[in-house]
């Protein structure tokens, strides 16, 4: 069972990486809303980090969709933001298209990809895996192509929840996407 105590975090201000992402290519990124990555978002070694994972996404309204790892290609979601916690293993991950920036994730850590974010794996080590939480009531897409205008602008017009996936009333989502959405 998951127990707060269990999976101490560190204070948040020490905790988030946040960028932003032009378009590139077929891939149109976010034009408002910031790329997140939560570095050690619950201690690596503290025990089953999916379950921990899914916990804190359902709690705060990105219930969980799948476990598995991320496409080895280019693509972004242009029907939902999309959290991924990693739940072991470690990669590279290339954000933002082909010649998009790579990070480094690792297990306990996770990713905020707000919709149109393109992302592709570019390397792992050991069993690497995710757990993918999307907000209540949108459901992901697998993208490879330029949107059209209608597409688009829907996607910008897309709401998502006011609650931060990991931090709930707190966090980049409230501190960055609401208040600069």
């Amino acid at each position: 069972m998951y127990n707060d105590a269990e999976y101490a975090r560190p204070a948040a201000n020490e905790r988030y990486e946040v960028f932003m992402l032009g378009p590139h290519e077929w891939v149109p990124n976010h034009p408002r809303l910031p790329v997140v990555i939560y570095r050690h978002a619950l201690r690596a070694d503290s025990g089953d980090l999916a379950a921990a994972f899914e916990i804190l996404f359902e709690r705060n309204d990105w219930p969980l969709q799948w476990r598995d790892g991320i496409f080895d290609y280019h693509h972004f979601h242009a029907t939902a933001h999309e959290v991924l916690g990693v739940v072991s293993g470690v990669a590279e991950v290339i954000v933002g298209g082909p010649g998009g920036r790579v990070v480094r994730i690792a297990a306990g850590d996770a990713l905020l990809l707000p919709a149109g974010t393109g992302h592709c794996l570019q390397s792992f080590a050991g069993y690497f895996q995710v757990v993918a939480g999307y907000p209540a009531g949108q459901q992901w897409d697998i993208r490879r192509e330029a949107l059209s205008p209608e597409e688009y602008a829907a996607m910008q017009a897309l709401p998502f929840p006011p609650r931060d996936p990991l931090d709930g009333t707190h966090g980049p989502v409230v501190e960055h996407w609401l208040h600069g959405a």
